[in-house]
């Protein structure tokens, strides 16, 4: 079995890569403006909103992925970019444009990223600066999961070192999100960086298929985001030998992203906005891989289910409504656990101490087990709580 080994670090890790952050006032006395920046153009790979109502850098970034090649990202909070109309398109390439221009790279390597209040233009006076100020030498790598930040608490990174090859190869992640979280994707902007060499169309193949089961299945309040993007850059400067499909090598670096992805996807769903709890749920036991997801999501995403955890509720009739919602076929035969609890089995309900669940149901993590006894594909959600917080925190957030 493939072991990963986390160390501590940052996105800059990976051999060949720097990051910074600055402070360019797009917020009050916060980081806000951050960069990586690869010594080498790196292979790219990228996935982006469903959401048809797309912020200005959507359709830059899904150029830069087509291209196959990026050398650096740019990313702001604070201003979303989005309806903005062709301004906000004009502004996004000229950031585009400023950051290559001061690192000297092909303005076509460079992606760029926003996330914040929707409908506001940037500054361009202030992004300009802002640039101007980011090193390539002395950067402040550690700053830039603080300067993507919006309304969450607290910043998500995640780095991985693992041997591919008889070389040490690192993957590195850093996301941002909080709320406005259902993918297909999430109100979330997401990096990973890695120093393994792979070609970009299989990293792209490898990346689209990972974010089925990580990003993808998380959820925090139903609504898909205008700006949301994974971006993967591989400039290939662990020296390994070229990772190729259907080799021990493709399998150990896929593994590795997908802890990767997975992790961060999991941070994302703990510091949804107000949450005070993280919900796993896991469905087993279905035909296919697809419908145990779907329902898997839409456990975690029912507002009664979210509600009952938030006040420590053992209602299971929830979750069995979630399922029958969605699922495409008959459930007759339900087992159903809640924190280890068996409270269903064949559908029938199982005598349990209601007292102590409930006690168990105020712990961080609250795991929810459905197994549908039709099949053998198994299905993974995450999401928190729905708490007063969170209508506090969306009530006076001005979009």
């Amino acid at each position: 079995m493939t072991k990963f080994k986390a160390i501590k670090g940052n996105i800059a890790s990976p051999k060949g890569f720097m990051a910074d952050a600055i402070h360019a006032e797009l917020k009050f006395q916060k980081l806000d403006l951050g960069l990586i920046l690869s010594e080498v153009p790196a292979a790219v790979a990228g996935v982006f909103t469903t959401n048809k109502v797309a912020a200005a850098p959507i359709d830059l970034d899904k150029a830069v992925v087509a291209g196959g090649v990026a050398q650096a990202i740019i990313v702001n909070s604070a201003i979303a970019n989005a309806v903005t109309g062709d301004e906000g398109n004009t502004n996004a390439k000229k950031t585009q444009r400023l950051l290559a221009e001061k690192f000297d790279l092909n303005p076509n390597h460079v992606a760029v990223c926003s996330t914040g209040v929707i409908g506001k233009q940037l500054p361009m006076d202030k992004i300009a600066l802002g640039i101007s100020k980011l090193s390539a030498e002395n950067g402040h790598a550690n700053g830039f999961a603080e300067a993507i930040l919006t309304t969450d608490l607290v910043t998500k990174e995640v780095t991985y070192e693992v041997e591919i090859a008889g070389k040490t190869v690192t993957v590195a992640g850093v996301c941002k999100g909080s709320g406005m979280i259902h993918p297909n994707m999430a109100t979330m902007l997401g990096f990973i960086t890695t120093d393994a060499k792979i070609a970009q169309p299989l990293l792209q193949n490898m990346l689209s298929e990972i974010i089925e089961t990580t990003f993808n299945q998380i959820t925090v309040d139903g609504d898909t985001s205008t700006n949301d993007t994974v971006l993967v850059m591989a400039n290939g400067q662990a020296d390994n030998s070229e990772i190729l499909v259907d080799t021990a090598d493709y399998d150990t670096f896929k593994a590795v992203l997908a802890i990767v992805c997975q992790d961060l996807a999991k941070k994302i769903a703990a510091d949804g906005e107000g949450a005070t709890k993280l919900i796993e749920v896991n469905v087993t036991g279905a035909p296919d891989e697809l419908s145990a997801r779907l329902i898997a999501k839409q456990i975690v995403g029912s507002s009664l289910v979210k509600t009952a955890i938030f006040g420590a509720d053992p209602n299971w009739g929830r979750v069995i409504s979630a399922i029958g919602q969605v699922a495409p076929f008959e459930v007759p035969d339900i087992e159903l656990e809640i924190q280890g609890d068996l409270v269903l089995l064949h559908s029938t309900p199982v005598d349990f101490d209601q007292a102590e669940l409930s006690e168990k149901l105020k712990e961080k993590v609250v795991v929810i087990d459905a197994d549908l006894n039709n099949g053998t594909q198994t299905g993974t959600a995450w999401g928190c709580d729905l708490t007063y917080k969170y209508v506090e925190i969306n009530a006076l957030y001005h979009s």
